[in-house]
């Protein structure tokens, strides 16, 4: 700026320094030391000031407004102090933005770069105290971004560093952190949950439910009416989380975590918990095999063709106990289906009796063998006794009319839902190729599942 000034009738140019308001940025990613009388925040301060000061022959003009974001990640521009800055920007207050590091404005590259264009567009000059440039220069402004990408790097790297502290504890069996299952709660120390004894109840009953009815759906349906819900919580930063109504998912998520076995899983990978278990191993694996009967078996024809081998899941080769899955052949372009047995299948035909049986004789007989028993009083009363040895609760009028589904109605049911009244009465089918025999062992929470389902 240029001033005229007459003095003994001649005019004299006086050079009047232009007038830079500078403002100082400062943040620290904790909130530890802050409550001290002099902490990080007014260490970067009175170094940006000193700074300031030595630039006023230039005309730099401390703004007396400070800009502080304690306990603020770097990581985002979420930040008060920032955005109050950034808002006496936008008024056409500040010339000069003074930092001690530049990694105290922001340690993401992309918003970094989107700040720079910013203060580039309002005409602002950035500058970092201890690092000695200014984007005044194309010097600084190489430099600057080359700083950006190592303070991203350095950003990655920490997070890195985070994730695999977080891994190693969850090895260990240590909570860290998100919402609590049903059953728990975080301990007020952190780092761990513990039992809660009403919601402990829930869980156990939700699994014996489950057991009970057979599906997740009928589950969920049943839970909904009783007006249970997911796990309700409080955040620490005392949000409320309610609970929710139970669905397929994330009932199938309750009934498969190991957490309530005293387990914890990570990537795959499950291993001992620091926590109590709620549920009995024993209930939780059969939850788990029940779970995996009642799986999707693929998609597309895939899904279609497992649909249709009623007997998939359970039928197992007596001799070797091994299970017997679905096969087919193709001769003269007529498909023929075939169960085999696990040891056939990986070791040749020679190391198992059983081999293989055709498909469609199997499933006859093992349907046969059940419309039988509703004819057979005496088998009707073995039935009976094997099923009161798992659940004391079935009856015979429960028996019979879950046998009643075969004899008529069997016939007229479609191949998924016969495949899933099968997978819900039957335990195991165990086939001897080498005797020729068949056994059956019936589910008695089917039994009752059935019988529910065909009340009248």
């Amino acid at each position: 700026m240029i001033a005229r000034a007459a003095t003994n009738g001649k005019a004299k140019v006086q050079r009047v320094p232009v007038v830079r308001c500078a403002a100082i940025y400062t943040r620290k990613s904790t909130d530890e030391g802050l409550d001290k009388d002099f902490n990080s925040l007014d260490a970067q301060y009175e170094a940006c000031a000193s700074y300031i000061e030595s630039q006023r022959h230039d005309g730099w003009s401390l703004l007396p407004e400070r800009f502080d974001d304690g306990g603020y990640t770097g990581a985002n521009d979420r930040r008060p102090g920032l955005q109050s800055l950034l808002a006496l920007i936008d008024a056409g207050r500040v010339q000069v933005v003074v930092v001690h590091r530049i990694d105290r404005l922001s340690r993401s590259l992309a918003d970094f770069v989107r700040l720079m264009a910013m203060f580039e567009d309002k005409g602002v000059a950035f500058v970092s105290v201890t690092q000695q440039f200014s984007t005044g220069t194309p010097v600084g402004r190489l430099t600057l971004n080359l700083l950006s990408c190592f303070a991203e790097f350095e950003r990655e790297m920490i997070s890195e560093r985070t994730r695999d502290k977080i891994h190693a504890a969850r090895k260990r069996g240590k909570w860290t952190g998100g919402p609590p299952p049903l059953g728990y709660d975080v301990a007020p120390e952190g780092g761990k949950i513990v039992v809660n004894e009403s919601e402990a109840k829930q869980v156990r009953a939700i699994f014996n439910l489950y057991l009970k009815v057979g599906t997740l759906t009928g589950t969920a349906k049943a839970l909904n009416q009783k007006g249970w819900t997911t796990k309700a919580w409080t955040t620490r930063d005392g949000n409320e989380r309610p609970g929710r109504r139970f669905t397929k998912s994330n009932l199938r998520a309750l009934l498969s975590n190991p957490i309530n076995i005293g387990k914890t899983r990570l990537n795959g990978e499950v291993y001992d918990g620091d926590h109590d278990a709620i549920v009995k191993p024993a209930i939780f694996d059969k939850v788990q095999a029940l779970l995996a009967d009642n799986a999707p078996t693929g998609t597309g024809s895939r899904r279609r063709r497992s649909g249709s081998a009623l007997l998939a899941k359970l039928l197992r080769c007596g001799p070797c106990d091994a299970s017997m899955g679905v096969t087919h052949t193709t001769k003269r372009e007529r498909r023929y289906r075939y169960y085999i047995c696990r040891t056939t299948r990986t070791d040749g035909y020679g190391a198992c009796p059983t081999k293989s049986v055709p498909a469609a004789e199997i499933e006859r007989l093992v349907v046969e063998q059940i419309r039988a028993i509703g004819k057979d009083e005496g088998l009707l009363a073995q039935v009976l006794e094997a099923a009161r040895s798992q659940a004391p609760t079935v009856d015979e009028a429960d028996l019979r009319r879950a046998l009643a589904l075969f004899d008529p109605v069997w016939d007229a049911l479609h191949a998924k839902e016969q495949a899933r009244v099968l997978t819900l009465l039957i335990e195991r089918v165990d086939y001897d190729g080498d005797a020729g025999t068949v056994e059956i062992a019936f589910r008695a929470t089917g039994i009752q599942a059935l019988a529910e389902e065909v009340q009248p």
